[in-house]
This record gives C-alpha cells, sequence and structure tokens, in this order.
C-alpha cells in the first residue's frame, strides 16, 4: 500500500507551477541577500539592531535604505510564500485524491536538517529551521475555512507586538529600581559578549572555531522562536489566503484588494517604518520601555504592510507588457530559491570570513548593495542555464526526492 501511495505522489510539473510566485520567489531572494549582507560582512547578531550610529556619509544614507526598504520585509515576504506553497501542494493533493499529511512532514524534517546544517556549518543567520519548525502547525489549520485565515494570520502576527508592550511597560515602571536595570545590563552585556565572540571567531578564526561559534549564535537565535515564530506563522496564514482564494492565480478578480496594498498599504507601511526610525534608530540591547515597544510595533506593522505592497505591485507588473518580461527572468532564480538562498551563504562566508577570503568588515556599507547586485545578477544567469537542462535545482531536487521517497528524474528530456 505504501509503495503504491508513493509511486502515486509527485512534484508539480513547470507548467503547473504559478509564474507570480516564482517571480515574487526570485525578488524576495534578492531583498535577502540585501538584508543578510550585514550580517555577512559583519557580526550576524549586530546586524539586527537598527542603523550603525558609528557610520557617516554615503555608507549611513545605504545603512538608512537598506533598514527602511528592506530590513524585515523580505523574510516576511518569504515566509508568505511559504504559507502560498502549502497551500498549493494542499490544493493538488485534494483534487488528485491523493494523501497529504505524511508527505508534508517529511518535507518539513528535510527542510528541517537543511536548516540545522546551514546554521551550524554555513552561516548563523539561518531561517530555514525557523520556517520547518512552523511548517508543522500549518497541518492543524488545513481544514478552516478560507475566511478565517486573514483574521487568524493577523492576530497570530500581532501576538508578539502584544508582548513587547507588555515587556516595555514593565520597563517604564520598573525602569531605574536596581533589580531592573541589573537584568537589562547582564543581558546587554550578554548580546555584547556574543558580538565580540562572533567577531573573533568568523573574522580570524578558524573553520572549526567558526563552526563551534555558529552552533552558540543558533542557540540563541532559536530562543526567539516564541517572539518571531508568531510573525512568520502569521505570514504561513495570509499567504495560504492568497492560493486559497485565488488572489494569487487570479489577481485580475481582486482589483480592489491590489489597488488598496499598492496604494494604501505601502505608503502607510513607509510613514509607519521611518515613524521607528524616528522613535529608535538604534537597538539598545540593555534597554527596554514603552518608547522602544512602540518603535518595534511601528517596524512590524511597517514589515507586514510594505511586504504586501512589494507583492501587490509586482503581480501589478506582470500585468503590464513592457514589465512582464524584464520580471519574468527572476523565475528561473525563484524556481531555485532553496539552492540560491544556500549558495548565497556559501558564496559570501568564504568572502568574507577569516577560513576564506577573509575580507570580514572590509566591504563599506555603501558598497554592499553593489556586490549584492552582482551576486544576484550570477545567480539568475546560472539558474536560467541550469533550468534549460535540468527540472530542479540541485538542492530542490533532493528535497523532492527526499520528501517523495523516489529519486526524481533530474535532466530534461528531449522531446
Amino acid at each position: 500500500m505504501t509503495a503504491t501511495i508513493t509511486e502515486n505522489l509527485a512534484p508539480i510539473e513547470v507548467a503547473e507551477r504559478i509564474e507570480a510566485m516564482d517571480v515574487l520567489r526570485g525578488f524576495a531572494l534578492l531583498g535577502i541577500l540585501l538584508m543578510n549582507l550585514e550580517g555577512f560582512v559583519g557580526p550576524v547578531m549586530a546586524s539586527g539592531s537598527g542603523l550603525d550610529p558609528a557610520l557617516s556619509g554615503m555608507d549611513r544614507t545605504v545603512d538608512l535604505l537598506i533598514y527602511i526598504l528592506v530590513q524585515g520585509k523580505f523574510y516576511t515576504l518569504f515566509s508568505l510564500l511559504f504559507g502560498m506553497g502549502f497551500a498549493v501542494m494542499s490544493q493538488r493533493a485534494e483534487q488528485a485524491g491523493r494523501p497529504f499529511a505524511g508527505v508534508y512532514w517529511r518535507r518539513s524534517l528535510v527542510l528541517l536538517a537543511f536548516g540545522m546544517v546551514h546554521a551550524i556549518f554555513i552561516w548563523a543567520g539561518d531561517i530555514l529551521m525557523m520556517y520547518a519548525l512552523c511548517s508543522f502547525l500549518l497541518l492543524a489549520f488545513r481544514p478552516l475555512p478560507t475566511r478565517w485565515l486573514v483574521p487568524l494570520g493577523l492576530v497570530t502576527y500581532a501576538m508578539p507586538v502584544g508582548f513587547m508592550y507588555l515587556m516595555g511597560a514593565m520597563g517604564s515602571v520598573l525602569g531605574g529600581t536596581e533589580g531592573w536595570d541589573k537584568a537589562m545590563g547582564e543581558i546587554g552585556k550578554q548580546m555584547q559578549v556574543l558580538i565580540e565572540s562572533e567577531r573573533t571567531a568568523y573574522g580570524s578564526g578558524t573553520y572549526a572555531e567558526a563552526t563551534w561559534q555558529r552552533l552558540k549564535s543558533t542557540g540563541m537565535a532559536l530562543s526567539n522562536l516564541t517572539m518571531f515564530g508568531f510573525i512568520v506563522f502569521g505570514m504561513f496564514l495570509l499567504g495560504a489566503w492568497f492560493v486559497r482564494s485565488g488572489a494569487m492565480a487570479r489577481p485580475r478578480e481582486f482589483p480592489r484588494l491590489y489597488a488598496v496594498l499598492r496604494w494604501i498599504a505601502l505608503p502607510i507601511g513607509v510613514l509607519a517604518m521611518l515613524g521607528s526610525v524616528a522613535l529608535e534608530p538604534t537597538m539598545d540591547f540593555a534597554t527596554f520601555d514603552l518608547r522602544i515597544s512602540t518603535a518595534f510595533a511601528l517596524q512590524m506593522l511597517a514589515n507586514l504592510l510594505m511586504c504586501l505592497g512589494y507583492v501587490a505591485w509586482v503581480v501589478r507588473a506582470l500585468g503590464a507588457p513592457w514589465w512582464r518580461r524584464p520580471l519574468s527572468a527572476l523565475a528561473p532564480a525563484g524556481r531555485m530559491a532553496l539552492t540560491n538562498y544556500l549558495m548565497q551563504s556559501l558564496v559570501c562566508t568564504w568572502m568574507f570570513y577569516g577560513y576564506g577570503l577573509g575580507y570580514f568588515e572590509q566591504l563599506p556599507r555603501a558598497w554592499q548593495p553593489v556586490f549584492g547586485l552582482a551576486l544576484f545578477a550570477l545567480q539568475v544567469l546560472v539558474s536560467h542555464l541550469w533550468l534549460s537542462r535540468f527540472r530542479f535545482g540541485p538542492m530542490e531536487w533532493l528535497w523532492r526526492s527526499a520528501t517523495y521517497l523516489k529519486r526524481q528524474p533530474l535532466k530534461i528530456r528531449a522531446g
């Protein structure tokens, strides 16, 4: 029985793919690279603390632009796309009358394995483990009516904001007391120690020393699962709604939705992000109060609204003949999103870490987007060349073969 079921399962063909999702994955890959470069060039834990007060001139301008337009907007976009992918798999399994839960569990377990290898042996800024751990919960929400996905997704996304406001209120009330100040000061010291240990291990350490440091940093990152896991899962649910409602496959049937996202959500998101920067441009790990929690809330609002605004503009551009062709060039990179994501980490850690070429903390902030654009352009070219001969990217092939318990055909057969 199991063998028969396994033989009936297979990944979707190219002709069955929703092109907009592949283009959005390619677009998200570029944003992820632009965001992650700060954590490749310098300590990972320091890259998420906002604007670097030591920068000036063009370096500070670029840092500000990346923080406002990119930081936090593209891991939410990837989370949205992950939820879309789940909904597509679920719908096609239902239409074909195929079992789904076992295949999806294997898919998530393999992704978790990829994430663990990536985080420990390549780069500590991994997001795959977070996606994999949160993805297991999606099966429980599969029977939900489509109309419930948006409100439930928004509530889930907003839960960390409520928690941060609770912490901010405690900080505002207890700030100045010996116990609170001592506890926050200890947190600040621990973060500084971690950042300095990353600077030493990644900048001048051996591969073994860097690996040990990645293990410690990954443990710290996973401690935030209860916070950022809600954000990721909330975006999963919103992504599932885009597919189940038909808004992704048939965007012309949802003109009002996309107009609101383009002309209202995106501008409000930019204003919210500017407000966050005005309140707290740089995170002080030893301080937390209502002002900082408000800055965090505005940033979370901006991340959501700007992410959805970006989606709406990309979908709109795909409907315009003069934009469709250049944007469609991103689709092959999106079809190989896992391979390209891991390749970005391999190339950048080899370029910047001490056990590689050793350019750690030597690439100026202003030049980081230039490097990122050049690397991404190369990835787009390689993706086109690879997919002209093969059905999947290398890691996608491995992921699918392990998921379906069957070696997938890789080469494209003539005719």
